[in-house]
């Protein structure tokens, strides 16, 4: 016993530094901690448990040199995502896109109903494509627009924007979470869906009310501060129907299901292509600032511009310019830069055996139905903060408590919800994670700026926990001896 728990309290140094350093970075640099001193967190965090792994357990280097490799190889495919995720943030911008869904939304939607809607055209959005990060870079990028028109603070729309994107993130049966929380509990998809039901339509009922309440409670801007944005934004750009083109086919990609980068680099080609078309002035301006020459040359190399550098436009009016600027692939390297280093965190922390360690702090919890449901959701909440990845998260979690299930007589289902209702949801809420990391960057607001109001993301594990205690379809068979 003195063993476990000397072995605790180690695991819980390098977590410790961890919270320290990121606490003195934010205090320090703000929202510009990404830039390097969260990375820079993040290594020493991961020094000091390769060095306490190493002269406490004598584990040898090449076990967290695997295990790192591992941790990067498996987040190959999101660094590429991302990467095509600021290639459509540069061409769906300066083709048009979203300053038309600006311009359209800003006729169409009332301020009071706004946080509401825009919570619930993710969610639906969120559903048909099973991608948190999809949804949030191409329609909530647009609905950040409207918000700022509308006189809502970045804070409060990226909540809605964030609450109704992680709904189909963890209900959608295109979602890699869905299936990976599913599959590795031995539980049948649509099972597992039905299943999160029971905690999940409560969770985003109470967000939609949450957030129909505070906008019929805002006043939102004036009308002729709003009518300010629409001409500014129709002076700049050319705002046709036709730009719906490339939203339209970016949702047919993803019905054929085509793999997520596949849909991303096609949607980017054809955003450039729209831009050539449409916006044949905004690229030629672009392309003057790089170089001479024809016509087709300048075009060129606005477009290449586009994609891959950060772009802003001199509209005229400063806060329509902030709409208008988009980060190209450069903007996201950052966060890749980050995302990396916080993998082997993670891989030290599950190298070292500390993760196993910190997760018998919880144990004693786990000798009643509300203890074991509770310690998976505090778990699998946590996990996104150690590993900083929500399939890590996923994986561990499920791995940990699958046994006690089994042992104590519950399905397994129970197991994948509350990993569900946990693991997925709260990715976002912290800093240094590659989901709040990303959704920070496309956003440009803050984790812990926006995190207050992702409704959706905070109510899930105490939904889960509330139902778990209450035992509402909690189905348990004789334990296991």
């Amino acid at each position: 016993m003195k063993t476990n728990t000397k072995r605790t309290l180690i695991s819980l140094i390098p977590i410790s530094v961890l919270v320290i350093m990121l606490a003195l970075n934010i205090s320090i640099f703000g929202g510009d901690s990404i830039l390097g001193a969260s990375q820079v967190a993040l290594l020493v965090a991961s020094g000091l448990c390769i060095a306490l792994g190493m002269w406490l357990y004598k584990i040898p280097w090449s076990t967290f040199e695997q295990e790192m490799e591992g941790n990067i190889r498996s987040v190959a495919t999101a660094i590429i995502i991302l990467l095509f995720i600021g290639a459509i943030s540069g061409t769906w911008t300066m083709s048009g896109v979203v300053p038309a869904f600006i311009y359209y939304g800003l006729k169409i939607i009332s301020p009071k109903v706004f946080l509401v809607t825009a919570c619930a055209l993710c969610a639906l959005v969120s559903v048909m494509t099973g991608s948190s990060w999809t949804t949030i870079a191409t329609v909530g990028v647009a609905l950040l627009g409207i918000g700022r028109a509308e006189g809502f603070s970045d804070a409060m729309t990226a909540g809605a924007i964030i609450s109704g994107a992680y709904f189909g993130d963890k209900i959608s049966p295109l979602s890699d979470t869905t299936v990976l929380a599913a599959s590795i509990n031995k539980v049948d998809l649509f099972d597992h869906i039905q299943y999160m039901y029971y905690t999940t339509v409560p969770s985003i009922l109470i967000t939609l009310v949450v957030f129909g309440v505070l906008g019929f409670t805002h006043g939102g801007a004036p009308d002729a501060s709003m009518e300010v944005y629409s001409q500014t934004l129709s002076g700049t750009f050319h705002i046709t129907p036709w730009l719906m083109l490339v939203p339209i086919l970016t949702v047919i990609l993803i019905w054929k299901k085509l793999p997520a980068i596949v849909v991303l680099a096609l949607s980017a080609l054809a955003a450039a292509v729209a831009a050539l078309v449409f916006q044949p002035e905004v690229i030629r301006t672009i392309g003057q600032g790089i170089t001479e020459g024809s016509a087709a040359r300048v075009s060129f190399a606005g477009i290449v511009e586009t994609i891959y550098n950060s772009v802003s436009l001199d509209t005229g009016v400063p806060e329509v310019d902030k709409l208008v600027a988009s980060r190209g692939m450069r903007g996201m390297l950052d966060t890749i830069f980050l995302i990396i280093v916080a993998m082997c965190f993670g891989a030290s922390m599950y190298a070292s055996g500390m993760i196993t360690d910190l997760s018998r702090i919880l144990a004693p919890l786990t000798r009643t139905r509300t203890g074991l449901v509770g310690s998976t959701v505090i778990t699998g909440s946590m996990m996104n903060g150690i590993v900083s990845d929500q399939y890590l998260s996923i994986i561990l979690t499920s791995n940990i408590y699958r046994s006690t299930f089994e042992k104590e007589g519950y399905e397994n289902r129970l197991l994948s919800r509350a990993v569900e209702d946990s693991a997925t949801v709260t990715s976002p809420l912290y800093p240094w994670s590659s989901c709040g990391m990303t959704q920070a960057t496309i956003l440009s607001v803050p984790t812990l700026v926006y995190a207050p109001f992702c409704l959706f993301n905070i109510l899930s594990p105490l939904m889960s926990f509330l139902v778990g205690w209450i035992g509402w379809k909690v189905v348990r068979r004789t334990p296991s001896k």
